[in-house]
């Protein structure tokens, strides 16, 4: 039975697999919780029939590589003694913490697990006096292997086969039944994964523009006949004020996949305040958050918005006027690189030139500064 299960968790890895060729990493640093069903082989001691159950988790993806997941389970098998007029089930009820290697975080993301808790044994056979009721609480071990299918950003499926160890107290003298010590049972489980994470959007408010001052005509005024007007002056190009655009790290203001500004922001945007207070002639000055490619392009271009707008509340702030400044996210639709074959961390290295936010001054009007 227990080659059985490999060969079918097998199989449906492969399954999945086919599904998730062209998938890009999708990690988010989220928090999800796994609601299942699972398929218990029980240990030959406690004389049962292979059983079943549900389980309930809740998991955090810790870094690129690692995730955990804590939860409660149940599982329940009937009796097979073989014994006339013997009935009951043995039931376990487990609470405990897995450890999840993630080789992958693409769509598909095969992983081995490891994990310890405490579980409750319980053996119940009617008619057996020595197996009536037959309780212990003990520590729990398990390894195991399985994989995870993300259809989306929010929603996914996970399957795993683990083998469980815990201890048992059921023995009944005189006979052959003897599960008092260390026993094995084997779980194949299925859920889905229901991903909350993620940080809600901030919606982007263009600052309001002010209201121009009404017109008052000047007053008539008698003048002499004008001499002639002397020829304009034309400034040569390289008078005209220039606003060199800034291009700031991602990595420098916010922590991966984050839009909340971090310590090392606070020197590189004291620069830009004092670049933007030193040139008043732009009166126009854009804030243009961009994004890696990790992700869907919906969720983006929401954090490029977010990261943009948090970058444009701080230098109102600290005095930039509001009229001036305009919050643009660009999503993932202007990259800088391109990181073709790449995956998991290095994936996430290598676009960090991606993880961008620029400022551009631009000017309304012709501005001659040259004396």
């Amino acid at each position: 039975m227990k080659k059985n299960l490999v060969s079918l968790a097998v199989a449906a890895s492969l399954g999945l697999a086919a599904f998730s060729a062209s998938a890009e990493d999708m990690y988010r640093g989220a928090w999800y919780a796994v609601p299942g069903v699972s398929y218990m082989d029980t240990d030959s001691d406690l004389d049962a029939n292979n059983g079943g159950g549900a389980f309930i988790k809740l998991g955090k993806e810790l870094s690129p590589s690692w995730d955990i997941q804590g939860g409660l389970g149940y599982n329940r098998a009937s009796e097979d003694t073989g014994i006339a007029g013997v009935g009951g089930r043995y039931k376990q009820t487990t609470l405990g913490v897995d450890a999840l290697y993630m080789f992958s975080r693409d769509k598909f993301r095969p992983f081995l697990l490891a994990g310890l808790g405490v579980a409750r044994n319980n053996v119940d056979y009617s008619n057996f006096a020595q197996l009536q009721d037959r309780s212990k609480t003990s520590w729990l071990a398990n390894v195991g292997l399985g994989a995870q299918y993300l259809i989306n950003d929010t929603f996914g499926l996970q399957a795993d086969l683990r083998h469980q160890w815990t201890r048992s107290n059921a023995k009944a003298p005189t006979t052959n039944f003897d599960a008092d010590g260390t026993i094995g049972n084997t779980l194949l489980s299925l859920g889905g994964i229901f991903r909350f994470g993620a940080p809600v959007a901030v919606p982007v408010i263009a600052a309001a523009e002010p209201a121009p001052a009404p017109y008052v005509a000047p007053a008539p005024v008698a003048v002499a006949e004008p001499a002639p007007a002397p020829a304009p002056v034309v400034a040569p190009e390289a008078c005209q004020p220039k606003f060199e655009t800034i291009t700031l790290s991602a990595e420098k203001l916010f922590g991966f996949d984050k839009f909340k500004l971090n310590g090392d922001s606070v020197p590189v945007l004291d620069d830009v305040v004092a670049t933007l207070k030193a040139h008043p002639e732009f009166d126009v000055v854009l804030v243009i958050g961009h994004t890696d490619r990790i992700g869907s392009e919906k969720y983006n271009q929401k954090l490029s918005e977010q990261r943009a707008n948090i970058i444009k509340q701080h230098l109102v702030s600290h005095g930039i006027d509001a009229s001036r400044l305009r919050a643009v996210g660009k999503g993932e639709s202007q990259p800088v690189v391109e990181c073709k074959g790449v995956k998991g961390k290095a994936l996430i290295e290598c676009l960090e030139p991606n993880r961008r936010v620029v400022i551009e001054g631009q000017r309304q009007h012709s501005v001659n500064e040259c004396k």
